[in-house]
């Protein structure tokens, strides 16, 4: 299993073709050989939770069989096509699953992996549906994490991704390792007091979390790949 999420900014004048691709793109991806699963995602403007989406920025999250299912896809679909006439940058990073848990509308898309993640750059998806009741509380804390988690040593980036406005939001971040990543999850008092409001006042309908070893990346986001100094 592969995963691969890439991040897609559409030249200003074509934003109305990138609102098309999220009703076009469904049956392509549905067809797609050695997808096992995929969303079309907005994008937000700060790198993680935002309410002020980025009309030209889009994403598609994809899980994927093998390695060369997705080679496939890159090189011959018609959304990478698409993606090459109408894009202005595009960044696409490769992950492997290492450990998942929670739900995405009801299926576990990177199964249950429970592996030890290699040393060097690493991700970390979050990924929720939020409940109605619970939104006010949500958005309040949203830009103290985003400026806890963009200071935090160790942080490269984050892309804020999402299925729909408001209520079912993700943010997928990359850290230098691990450690780091660890650092800011567990050892950052305002963050540890954030992710326990969500489980005592039940936030949540549907949550997911997944950490992944990367194994690639390509193409620039906002003019550079934020992952060019790990290369080997």
């Amino acid at each position: 299993m592969i995963v691969s999420l890439t991040i897609i900014r559409y030249r200003k004048a074509f934003v109305p073709f990138a609102l098309l691709a999220m009703a076009v793109h469904r049956l392509p991806m549905w067809l797609q050989r050695g997808c096992t699963f995929w969303k079309l995602l907005g994008s937000g403007r700060n790198g993680t939770f935002d309410l002020q989406p980025d009309w030209q920025q889009w994403g598609l999250l994809a899980v994927w069989e093998s390695r060369e299912d997705y080679e496939r896809f890159h090189q011959t679909s018609f959304v990478s096509k698409w993606w090459k006439l109408l894009g202005s940058e595009q960044w696409t990073v490769l992950c492997q699953p290492m450990q998942s848990h929670g739900k995405w509308d009801g299926k576990e898309p990177f199964g249950k992996p429970d592996l030890k993640i290699a040393d060097g750059p690493m991700a970390v998806l979050t990924r929720a549906t939020i409940k109605m009741s619970r939104l006010k509380n949500f958005w309040s804390h949203v830009d103290e994490v985003a400026e806890l988690m963009a200071t935090a040593p160790g942080y490269i980036t984050s892309i804020g991704v999402g299925e729909a406005p408001v209520y079912r939001q993700a943010t997928f971040s990359v850290w230098e390792s691990m450690e780091h990543m660890r650092a800011f999850a567990y050892g950052s008092k305002q963050h540890a007091e954030v992710i326990k409001k969500t489980r005592s006042e039940g936030w949540y309908s549907e949550e997911l979390f997944a950490r992944f070893t990367i194994l690639e990346s390509s193409g620039t986001m906002n003019g550079r790949n934020p992952l060019d100094e790990f290369r080997n």
